[in-house]
């Protein structure tokens, strides 16, 4: 089985490169569905472009594609010289099977069919230089994760999930089906981790709280933050404009633009991402309302 896992094409031959102009690739992964992987995918999308990186985000849950309506974007994309032009919001170059497929349409695909169209989009999508292409991966340790690990190479990859022991269970599985194709392991992140309400102030967690903190010390990979569970954080993602833009000085966009700085100090940052995105602030005359 150890075949399955090289990254290299036949008679050993050194794969080929289907994103040239793109310097770190990040899967967002998660062991199980329904723990927000997609919502933090656009917003740490849209925390790194707000640093002034070039960012992608792609859409790899071919089977259940949300990313266009998360970050506001229903204009499917352009071609130019049989390329994919990709779709642009809030900074961040977008593609998804959502664009491409009726709303109404489920997709009835097996392996192959699945590996041809993740292969086409990266070669056949012009990508250009960027900064960050993170992948919004579909729940569990299926075609597509193996897949991916084999045709281009991965920073590394963050798993998302909820505090309560069940979902923590899945996190072990698919850290551990990272590790067998040698994918580099960037951190957990804790969402949906407690609930502050918006009249008293108490904290509640609802889920219970740490799960993914003593997870990330058990397993020995690094604990990236915590996400609030609140009202405001949905209804970005219902309305296609992520927290991190919607309203950039709340905790809750905080949150997110934390765990992207972490990232980049971990990735080292490279053209023009890097810089402060609390200092970038500061630029930000007036925060993005849905009124």
């Amino acid at each position: 089985m150890a075949d399955e896992h090289t990254h290299t094409g036949p008679q050993g031959q050194a794969r080929e490169n289907l994103i040239p102009g793109v310097t770190h690739v990040i899967a967002i992964s998660s062991g199980k569905g329904g723990v927000g992987k997609s919502t933090v995918a656009a917003n740490l999308a849209c925390a790194l472009a707000l640093t002034g990186a070039r960012v992608g985000l792609l859409d790899a849950d071919l089977y259940g594609p949300n990313i266009p309506m998360m970050m506001g974007s229903t204009a499917g994309p352009e071609q130019k010289d049989g390329k994919i032009v990709p779709v642009e919001n809030h900074g961040v170059k977008l593609i998804s099977m959502a664009f491409l497929v009726p709303e109404d349409t489920p997709l009835v695909w097996r392996g192959p069919m699945v590996h041809q169209y993740l292969q086409a989009f990266f070669r056949d999508v012009l990508w250009g230089e960027l900064d960050y292409l993170l992948l919004d991966l579909p729940p569990g340790t299926g075609d597509v994760q193996l897949s991916i690990s084999q045709m281009v190479p991965l920073a590394g990859a963050i798993t998302v999930t909820t505090p309560q022991e069940v979902a923590l269970y899945d996190v072990r599985k698919g850290i551990a089906m990272f590790q067998k194709v040698n994918v580099p392991l960037l951190g957990i992140i804790e969402n949906m981790s407690f609930f502050v309400c918006g009249h008293c102030g108490e904290r509640t967690d609802i889920f219970s709280h740490g799960g993914g903190e003593r997870a990330a010390e058990k397993l020995g990979v690094p604990f990236l933050g915590s996400i609030p569970i609140d009202p405001a954080i949905r209804d970005g993602g219902d309305t296609g404009h992520p927290i991190v833009v919607a309203d950039p000085a709340s905790p809750q966009a905080a949150a997110f633009r934390n765990i992207a700085q972490k990232l980049i100090a971990t990735l080292g940052g490279s053209g023009k991402g890097g810089a402060s995105i609390d200092s970038l602030l500061k630029k930000i005359k007036q925060p993005f309302t849905n009124h």
